[in-house]
């Protein structure tokens, strides 16, 4: 099964859910253009409302497509491994890119074609594979969930991966926001919050991050 094949199946029966990344990517979007890469069945694009009127998603699932065209979102159908993006260089004001990068095998191909196509920023979502749950699943012998085939994962990201990818197509990060486990737990919450903060590499689950070119 390749990729399109995985995704058009996932797809088939699934539809997305608003989380984290999505909030908080939508507080980094500030005006302009949009393009939405992996935009899936809209999710994203919906949530910008129609104070952007200039908004355009691409998918490798047709699916995801057809769902993103029954709510009126304009998702069309691309391959990010085949081919450049089909846009001129400073096309849109933003690029975003949630939870994308790591189910390919080279992103930093795709890295570097939404770099071109931006004016000014790249909003980033990507899982840690290197937060603590991870870590101790690994030490108890076990696949940790990231790792899993069902997640279709193909590049793993820690953030230090992560930043060295955004410098080499000549970023600068400016916004980062992290999730991170038991963080709706009272107190233990706060703990987890905090040193998802200041210790982002082990206990952020994720990261969505603002750069800037």
């Amino acid at each position: 099964m390749d990729t399109k094949q995985f995704e058009n199946k996932r797809w088939s029966g699934f539809d997305s859910s608003i989380g984290f990344r999505h909030k908080a990517a939508l507080e980094m979007v500030l005006s302009g253009s949009v393009l939405d890469l992996g935009a899936g069945d809209g999710v994203f694009l919906e949530m910008l409302g129609e104070s952007f009127e200039d908004k355009i998603g691409l998918d490798i699932s047709e699916e995801a497509s057809k769902k993103a065209h029954t709510k009126n979102l304009k998702v069309e159908v691309f391959d990010f491994a085949s081919a450049p993006l089909p846009f001129d260089d400073g096309r849109f004001d933003t690029v975003v890119m949630l939870d994308v990068l790591e189910h390919l095998y080279s992103p930093q191909n795709l890295m570097a074609e939404s770099v071109r196509v931006s004016q000014k920023h790249i909003i980033i979502s990507v899982p840690n594979f290197n937060a603590l749950p991870a870590r101790i699943q690994m030490l108890f012998g076990k696949i940790p969930e990231n790792n899993t085939p069902r997640k279709g994962h193909l590049f793993w990201f820690n953030l230090g991966i992560l930043k060295k990818m955004i410098k080499s197509n000549g970023l600068k990060i400016v916004g980062m926001k992290t999730n991170t486990f038991w963080q709706n737990t009272f107190f233990i919450g706060r703990v987890t919050k905090f040193l998802s903060v200041k210790l982002p590499s082990i206990f952020a689950l994720s990261f969505v991050v603002k750069a800037e070119k």
